[in-house]
Formats: structure tokens, sequence, C-alpha cells
């Protein structure tokens, strides 16, 4: 099966204090899969399965309104990011829309009044996810053998994390790529998906479909982490095929940095072990307004947009 080569690992451990035995094995498990792809699967979280639910359920409704009243939703000029209601670039190979928003209470969320429970699902969900992104943050920072609280220190800011509800629009006879083969730019993502599925991801060549599973959170480290490990762990590539006959409803979670961090390969994994750099330094804002312009001047040729090769030291 499919699915089996994607490992799905219990967090139930980490909420309990004396199962050294399950968080080690857990953490040998995602050691693994990170190292070689970047991607896995979580259960007993703490995010509540109903909430994931009704969440997905709402963005369908609101997906479903005409566009006239999505677009109430719309950005505000001055956001970072297109917080709000929005469709990709007409240019784009991506085919979806979206609604973005940053941590609740941030002044630039702008939340659709229908339904009118959508806002405080969404902003249930960012909260849960932020505290799930903590603990995987801190499951990552010991199987890379970092100094305790490293990376809850080195990303200490939480004002840059955002998420993204998205609809895909169903395949046609002729294109069925709903988000272009990729690596997240940020430390952490999560998803979850509807029972459409549509998320895969890329494995020894290949391409893996994650087969959609009730309360189950998709994990995939990100490039910050593979700068910060020299390739140590690896960002997971993987894309979203649109299935034939029906949308997909799904949610992005980004565990974000704080644009003014200086990103570089750490000592523990260059010189503390006599290995060269595999990438220069560069500030994460620099890299994030590379990426985004990806999206709003999508480059004629696939391989000519800008990843995190941008940055990799030839040897």
């Amino acid at each position: 099966m499919a699915d089996s080569l994607i490992p799905t690992v219990d967090l139930s451990p980490f909420f309990r204090e004396d199962d050294e035995d399950g968080k080690r094995k857990a953490m040998e498990v995602i050691t693994k899969a990170c190292s070689e792809y970047g991607f896995f699967q979580i259960v007993n979280h703490g995010v509540p399965v109903n909430l994931l639910e009704r969440a997905l359920e709402l963005s369908r409704i609101f997906f479903d309104c005409p566009a006239q009243e999505k677009l109430k939703s719309s950005p505000a000029s001055n956001a970072p990011l297109p917080a709000g209601y929005n469709t990709q670039h007409q240019n784009s190979p991506d085919k979806n829309e979206y609604l973005l928003m940053f941590p609740p209470g941030s002044s630039f969320n702008v939340f659709p009044h229908n339904p009118p429970e959508f806002k405080q699902v969404l902003e249930d969900v960012f909260s849960n996810l932020t505290k799930t992104g903590a603990i995987v943050e801190s499951i990552v920072n010991q199987c890379l053998g970092l100094p305790t609280n490293f990376l809850k220190e080195f990303n200490h800011d939480r004002s840059w994390d955002f998420m993204v509800a998205l609809r895909y629009f169903p395949a046609t006879e002729t294109d069925n790529n709903g988000l272009t083969e990729h690596e997240d730019s940020n430390c952490i993502s999560f998803v979850f998906q509807d029972e459409a599925g549509g998320l895969e991801v890329r494995k020894d060549g290949q391409w893996i479909p994650v087969i959609p599973a009730k309360g189950t959170l998709v994990v995939n480290i990100s490039d910050v982490i593979q700068v910060l490990s020299n390739n140590k762990f690896k960002s997971a590539t993987h894309r979203v095929v649109r299935p034939k006959g029906r949308s997909r409803c799904s949610f992005a979670f980004f565990y974000n940095l704080q644009g003014e961090k200086w990103v570089e390969p750490l000592p523990q994994f260059t010189k503390d072990i006599g290995e060269p750099p595999k990438y220069r330094g560069f500030q994460y804002n620099e890299y994030l307004q590379l990426r985004l312009r990806n999206k709003t001047h999508p480059p004629s040729k696939p391989e000519d947009e800008i990843r995190i090769t941008h940055y990799y030291i030839p040897t």
C-alpha cells in the first residue's frame, strides 16, 4: 500500500511523563523519515479531530459561496502576504482558491462573515496547530541532537506563522495540476485534507499519494531545517494532483520563521564534524521575496523557479 510508505507516528508518548520508550521509538521513525525525504504523519497530536473536520466542512461552505460574497474578504494592500480570500494569479499553473490568515488577533486578518462560526473555528485550529508546531519542533530538535530548546530559542517569534484554507478545482481532461511540485520555505508545515486526497510526496524519484485518514496531520520538514542541518534532514518535495469530478479541500499551517533571521548551516553539522557548509547564509526574508516572485511572476521554464538550491555551494 502506498500509504504504508509514509510513516504514521503516535505522539501520545510526548504528552506523558513516563513513556521514554514510546518517545524513543517515535523519534527513531521521525529521524529516519526526515533523513530520507522529510515527510511523516502524526496522530494523537492534541488537536481535536472534530475541530479539524468542522474546519473542512465550513471551508467547503465558504468556497461554495458566490464570488461576490467571497471577495468581501479580499486582502488589505499592506499585508506582507495576501491575508483573506484570493485566487491564484492568472498565469499560475496552480489551480486553487484560498483563504489565508495570520495568528489570531493580527491586524492583517480579513475573515468572512459567512458561515458565521468560521472565524472562531479558524482561530481555534490556528491556536491548536501552533501548540502542535512547538511539540514537533522540540522533537525535531532532539532528533537532530541539538542543545535543549535550541530551535525554540532560534525560532521564538510566532507572529510570522500563517495558515491557508484551500479549495482545488476538479481536474480537466488535459490538466490535473493543483499545486506544482515544490518544497516549503519555512521550518515545519502541517497539512490536513478531505477524503478527496491529492497530496503526493516524492521519495526515491517516485510520487507517493498521501492517503487521507481522519484526524491525521501530515508533517513536512521545510527548507530552513534542511539548511540549518546542512542536509541531514531533507525538505520534503510534494505536490497536489486534482481529482476528477470533484473539488478538494485542505488546510496548510506554516510554522514559520521571523523574516530578519539569518539562516545558515549550524556548526554542529559543519565545522564541528569537519564537514563543509552546503549553503551560503541568507536573510530569511530575502528568500521569501524570491519565492513570492515565483508565484507573482512565474518563470517560463519550471526549472528557473527559485528554490533553496539558489544558496547551494557547489563542491
